[in-house]
């Protein structure tokens, strides 16, 4: 089937223009809605019946935007949204962006043709094209986990600055003063944050910073192990492994491993997320618990207060974290 890009541009207008005149006609001039009419009729486009009247009719479906539907988190928060979306008669579609933005966009689009009464966004942006975000105005749409600081979209994080705190507090409780770091990519919110608390916990017990002992990662096991190994390279080897995901910590484990070092006699790891292997690693892993079932509690009650016609884009939830103790974290060597 010929789709709405095609008859975009064979009107010479754009899709958002296209989805008004199919959707609402009266918002559009009468020359629009023939240009839209002819190029239908040439393209052969038959459009999605639930689209002539957005907005008055349901798709009962949500669509849950993720970028990367291989990581475990993720897969934790998606059972949790659909579990709730199913209490409340609703179907979720699964949008595998792959950090692709284009993706996302085409996407993110399924809201305006009425093929999605809702979206939740797990990744850090606002998913929907500038075109489509001056059609649409006020649309259901909720950011989750991974979180824009604006005011563009409700918001539900973890406090993951303060987490990142109490992780370096562990550590430097047991003596570490050389802590290194395997980071997410820079450009990453939770990224930030995390790097933004374990400074600050350094600064507070007196340890500076020293940005030699930061690698950076992709949250891949592979990614961990690569920058691991960066790390025991070094001359003046860290005494502790701060690692920004759990995947990240278990690559690390193993290039610790295959090094000939032990954990934690030789060496500290820690993790973030608390997955559910973290507790099966040799030995298990110290991490951060993040609350994956709340994230799909308040994601899902939130949209459905927006798609009830509440104001709720200033909505800015910050989830509580749990600091896990396991065998990865020992005293300091000395």
């Amino acid at each position: 089937m010929t789709n709405i890009r095609a008859v975009s541009k064979l009107a010479g207008v754009s899709v958002a223009t296209v989805s008004r005149a199919l959707q609402k006609p009266d918002m559009v001039s009468e020359a629009t809605r023939e240009k839209v009419k002819k190029a239908v009729e040439e393209a052969g486009y038959k459009p999605n019946m639930m689209a002539r009247n957005f907005r008055s009719k349901k798709s009962f479906s949500i669509m849950v935007l993720v970028p990367d539907v291989s990581n475990p988190f993720f897969g934790r928060v998606i059972s949790a949204i659909q579990h709730e979306a199913r209490a409340r008669k609703h179907n979720i579609i699964l949008g595998n962006t792959m950090g692709k933005i284009d993706l996302e966009r085409e996407l993110a689009h399924m809201l305006l043709t009425n093929q999605a009464d809702g979206i939740i966004q797990l990744s850090s942006r606002y998913p929907l094209s500038d075109e489509d975000r001056a059609a649409a105005k006020t649309l259901p749409i909720v950011n989750c986990c991974e979180c824009v600081d604006d005011d563009s979209m409700p918001t539900i994080q973890l406090d993951n600055s303060g987490a990142a705190k109490a992780l370096t507090d562990h550590l430097t409780g047991l003596g570490h003063k050389r802590i290194g770091v395997i980071a997410g990519p820079e450009e990453s919110p939770l990224t930030i944050a995390r790097l933004t608390g374990h400074t600050q916990a350094l600064k507070a017990h007196g340890i500076g910073a020293d940005q030699s002992l930061v690698m950076a990662g992709d949250y891949s096991l592979a990614s961990g192990k690569a920058a691991a190994e960066n790390l025991l390279a070094l001359d003046d080897r860290p005494s502790a492994i701060f690692c920004c995901n759990d995947e990240m910590a278990m690559g690390a484990l193993h290039a610790i491993r295959k090094a000939g070092l032990k954990v934690p006699e030789d060496i500290s790891v820690t993790g973030f997320d608390d997955l559910e292997f973290a507790s099966y690693t040799s030995p298990a892993l110290t991490t951060v618990s993040q609350p994956s079932t709340a994230f799909g509690a308040h994601a899902i009650a939130t949209l459905f207060d927006m798609m009830a016609g509440d104001k709720t884009q200033n909505r800015h939830l910050v989830l509580p974290f749990e600091l896990i103790v396991r065998g990865s974290t020992g005293p300091a060597p000395t």
